[in-house]
């Protein structure tokens, strides 16, 4: 439990790899961008049971509640899916593929699979260093017992390997999708203290998927 959150954004390097032999796949036997663009997105849901994506569901309900933080709350908690939960993954979807499809260039869609990595190393960083929403649940444990000194090293180092890939594959690319991840990292700081008085696990899938959403569209405007 102390040093479990060194090892969270891990799960990215193998998403980032079954990405990649996918689209190696699909350029061997030249599969169409729909395919490709759906198959891709499966494999994140395929590979974190889908984890994440509920996590974003029942963030977009309580934001769209527009009720008290202590409402919001309440709503994060619900096992329920409301309308707006499926609205926005709908849209997020629709988007997510469009990007992805455009993912065309080889060291673009090379620098592009480090993004699952870079998504979860924020995440990972924000559970040691944001305020907890609440005294209790998965989030709150994990932060907890926490070796944070220790943690934040670790973090930091996966991060320069992680933006040093990205760079070296494409360096038009790779900044690009650092500092679009910087500015989701601090729009989810923003919107977690104003919204629900910090973070909680929900708010964490909420973050891995928009910012993994965002770097799609980076990837692709890349490509241009």
């Amino acid at each position: 439990m102390r040093y479990s959150m060194c090892f969270f954004p891990l799960v990215g390097i193998v998403i980032g790899l079954l990405s990649w032999c996918w689209w190696l796949f699909c350029q061997q036997f030249g599969i169409g961008k729909m395919c490709f663009a759906f198959v891709g997105l499966a494999i994140i849901l395929l590979v974190t049971g889908g984890i994440h994506m509920d996590g974003y569901m029942d963030t977009m309900d309580a934001l769209h509640s527009y009720g008290s933080r202590e409402k919001k709350l309440e709503i994060l908690k619900d096992s329920h899916i409301g309308a707006f939960a499926v609205i926005m993954t709908v849209l997020y979807v629709l988007i997510a593929a469009g990007a992805y499809s455009e993912i065309k260039n080889y060291s673009v869609m090379a620098s592009f699979c480090g993004a699952y990595f870079l998504s979860r190393i924020f995440s990972a960083i924000a559970v040691v260093s944001f305020p907890c929403a609440k005294k209790e649940g998965t989030l709150y444990m994990f932060a907890d017992a926490a070796q944070e000194k220790i943690v934040k090293r670790s973090l930091y180092a996966e991060l320069a390997f992680c933006v040093l890939w990205q760079i070296l594959m494409d360096p038009k690319a790779g900044i690009m999708q650092l500092i679009c991840a910087l500015a989701v990292f601090g729009y989810y700081y923003y919107k977690s203290k104003k919204e629900f008085g910090g973070i909680t696990g929900d708010l964490a899938g909420y973050f891995v998927t928009l910012c993994e959403g965002a770097l799609m569209v980076m990837a692709a405007i890349a490509c241009l």
